[in-house]
Order: C-alpha cells, then structure tokens, then sequence
C-alpha cells in the first residue's frame, strides 16, 4: 500500500567457509606487500610539491625510501651518475618542465649502461585515459598510475612491477 512501506526477504543459499579456506589464501601470498616494497629506493620525479609532498608520505608509510628531482633533466642525470641498482624504481610525472615524463624515459632507455637503461619506470600522471597509458608503454614505461593517487592501486602496481623485475 502507498505510505506503508514493504517488507522483503531473501535467502541465499552458500556454503560457510571453514578455516582452512581461509589458511589456504594465505598460504598462497606469504609476502605481504609491504614485505616485498620495505627498503626498496624510489627515485621520484615530480616537479609539483604537493604532489611530491603525498607521494613521498605514501611511500615512505610503506617503507620505501624516496629520493626526488623535480624535472626529466635531474631524473635522467640522476641516473647517469649514480651506480646502476641505487634506485630499485621510478615514479615518474609526465608533465614536467625542462624534459617531460615520456623524454626522460626515452633517454634512460638509451643509456650504454644496461642495468640503468632497464630500471624499471611507471607514470604517475594526470593523464589517466587508455592512451596514456598506451603512450606511457610506447615510450619504454613499465606502468601508468593515475593522479590522484589511490594508495592501494599505486602499492599494487609497485609490487607488481618489482615482482616482474625480479629486484627481489
């Protein structure tokens, strides 16, 4: 009736998990990720310092040390002149001034070193339709993560990446 209100039940019907479903799950991811991301050095390029300032407390809460430049010239020359293996990673924005994102990753993956040139990169843009995520893997990047970060995702695609690369 109009103004009363209904009442509906359901019933569904599923087994109830016993303890060994759950033992099971956990068997089969036995690092955890903050196990697999503790200690691993990021090289942070960002030139906006907000940006930079949330990216680096995200990591850092995850146990990843940062270092950051703020433009694809300091990134790529960062990594000219450190040893190959200081940076287990590159979080890189595409828009930046001086070189931007895609640039800088074309440059790195040009380096005579090939440990360095093989560092593995993914883009942390704005930029977060289909083709720029196609544009960022054209460009020689291993991953795209979009701005604004979402924790989950961004420590996700880290793993993930790291796991690929076998850094661990």
């Amino acid at each position: 009736e109009l103004g009363k209100g209904s009442i509906f039940i359901v019933t569904l019907k599923h087994r109830i998990a016993d303890e060994s479903y759950y033992v099971k799950k956990h068997a089969e991811n036995p690092e955890s990720c903050s196990e697999i991301l503790e200690g691993r050095n990021i090289l942070l390029a960002e030139d906006n310092d907000l940006n930079a300032e949330i990216a680096e407390a995200i990591l850092e809460r995850a146990g990843l040390k940062t270092e950051r430049v703020e433009d694809g010239i300091q990134c790529v020359n960062r990594i000219m002149e450190m040893p190959a293996g200081t940076y287990d990673m590159i979080l890189m924005d595409i828009q930046m001034p001086k070189m931007n994102g895609y640039k800088a990753t074309q440059e790195i993956r040009h380096l005579l070193d090939r440990n360095k040139a093989c560092i593995p990169i993914i883009a942390m843009t704005a930029n977060a339709f289909e083709e720029d995520k196609r544009d960022a893997i054209a460009a020689g990047m291993n991953g795209h993560i979009a701005k604004p970060i979402q924790v989950d995702k961004l420590l996700s695609t880290l793993k993930t990446i790291l796991t690929e690369n076998i850094i661990l």
